[in-house]
């Protein structure tokens, strides 16, 4: 084999490779492109009857959605006002219900860690997250910290006795 040939091998072989380092990079871009579009949902609006699960979880439509920007203290949670124990996750739910009994208007917006649908929801009107925050039946999570400051301020639900944050509380009672 003459030297003029091993150039034009090589020379052929360095184009090839070219193209299929583009085609792979091409296709790579593709699919992140595809997985970034399936990540990113449009949010939904689900609204109608509703069944409350607990002081933040809903179940609509067939789905259970959790409210985004708030935590709500578990079932099983006890919290101190005046000296004495109540049911504050308890007394959480109920403020859901009350305010969900004609119905609710949801927008999911994301998925949390657990895969859980997050939604902002009304109901006639109002923002649950900013009613129970408010009321001190539910803390801030990322979002209400201006609701969560008020409630505190004026010694509101949680905010008028002693409670456990309900992800302190969770973690130290795992299920």
């Amino acid at each position: 084999m003459s030297v003029k040939s091993l150039f034009t091998a090589a020379g052929l072989q360095e184009g090839m490779s070219r193209r299929i380092d583009g085609l792979l990079a091409t296709l790579i871009l593709v699919a992140l492109a595809i997985g970034v579009v399936a990540l990113r949902r449009e949010p939904e609006r689900l609204d109608g009857a509703v069944r409350v699960v607990d002081g933040d979880t809903v179940e609509l439509g067939g789905r259970r959605l959790r409210l985004a920007g708030l935590d709500a203290p578990e079932l099983a949670q006890r919290c101190e006002r005046d000296g004495q124990l109540y049911p504050c996750g308890m007394a959480a739910r109920d403020a859901l219900r009350d305010l969900a009994r004609e119905g609710l208007t949801c927008r999911t917006a994301s998925r949390d860690k657990y895969g859980r649908d997050l939604a902002t929801c009304a109901a006639d009107g109002r923002d649950v997250g900013t009613v129970l925050v408010s009321r001190g039946l539910a803390v801030a999570y990322g979002r209400y910290d201006s609701e969560e400051s008020e409630a505190r301020r004026r010694r509101l639900g949680l905010w008028a006795g002693r409670f456990e944050r309900p992800s302190e509380w969770r973690e130290a009672h795992p299920r």
